[in-house]
């Protein structure tokens, strides 16, 4: 649980710490639909250089960022050789309903490309942003939803407390298992549903804990007077800079390249027959 870095803040002074919270916001928004539309591997080459650049800019050390992969090993491990065992094509290997195809090689790399990116891309925007900043980010870009009644401010406010109390809680988890180890409990032998089974003496303690710290909060909000969005105002208000318009250029020069790619691959197969 240590090794959770994914929502944490790392301080340091770089580009990417500079920008405005809304650029980064639309970064992350742009590149992530870039790549649930990339299909090729030119595509997907010039997604890594992007991430490539975004990451060097951020100056956030490789190996912070590539414990956050740790949680969810399991879930690219899974997805990728379901994707390699059941894509239908030219079989290499084939074992009962399980075959092994060229096709679902093809997809199962891309897959394992796409959610790498994905993960890394999405999460330097929490590495190079405060959750006060990040809250104000989605409550200033999101401003147009209030006309549809939504409460854009509450929302923005729900995810900047969840991504705040992200290290306090793998902290307190972490104390109440070293309190149980010191008490006997085994939570490291045995099968895998043995080891779930230890884990059920955390879990009340643990809810117990997050329910009190959330009435602390709730207590100390009240008394301060929190009554919500309006009429409240900023003590730093956002505002864009020159780097920022920057940073959009720049998007805008992505997407228009990721869109050519698009294009280009999709139409490939009638120049090759032309």
């Amino acid at each position: 649980m240590r090794d959770i870095t994914i929502g944490q803040f790392y301080p340091i002074e770089s580009k990417i710490h500079s920008l405005d919270p809304r650029t980064k916001l639309a970064i992350t928004f742009f590149y992530v639909s870039s790549l649930i539309l990339a299909n090729n591997k030119y595509m997907y080459l010039l997604a890594f250089a992007a991430l490539i650049v975004y990451f060097l800019l951020s100056r956030v050390p490789l190996g912070y960022m590539a414990r956050g992969l740790r949680g969810i090993l399991i879930f690219i491990v899974l997805s990728v050789f379901l994707n390699i065992l059941f894509t239908p094509g030219d079989p290499i290997f084939e074992w009962g309903v399980f075959h092994i195809t060229w096709q679902g090689i093809r997809t199962g790399c891309y897959t394992l490309l796409r959610i790498l990116f994905l993960v890394f891309g999405a999460s330097i925007i929490t590495y190079t942003t405060t959750p006060t900043k990040l809250a104000d980010g989605l409550e200033q870009g999101f401003q147009w939803l209030k006309r549809f009644r939504v409460p854009v401010h509450e929302v923005a406010m729900m995810i900047s407390i969840a991504m705040r109390f992200i290290p306090i809680l793998v902290e307190e988890l972490d104390k109440i298992m070293k309190a149980q180890q010191a008490r006997g409990a085994d939570f490291e032998t045995g099968n895998l549903f043995r080891r779930l089974k230890s884990l059920f003496p955390v879990i009340l303690p643990m809810f117990v804990s997050a329910i009190r710290r959330a009435n602390e909060l709730a207590l100390a909000m009240d008394a301060r007077c929190y009554r919500g969005g309006e009429g409240r105002t900023k003590l730093h208000p956002l505002k864009y800079e020159r780097r920022d318009r920057i940073a959009y250029l720049s998007l805008l020069v992505y997407m228009c390249g990721m869109a050519i790619l698009r294009i280009w691959a999709d139409w490939e197969p009638l120049w090759n027959l032309a």
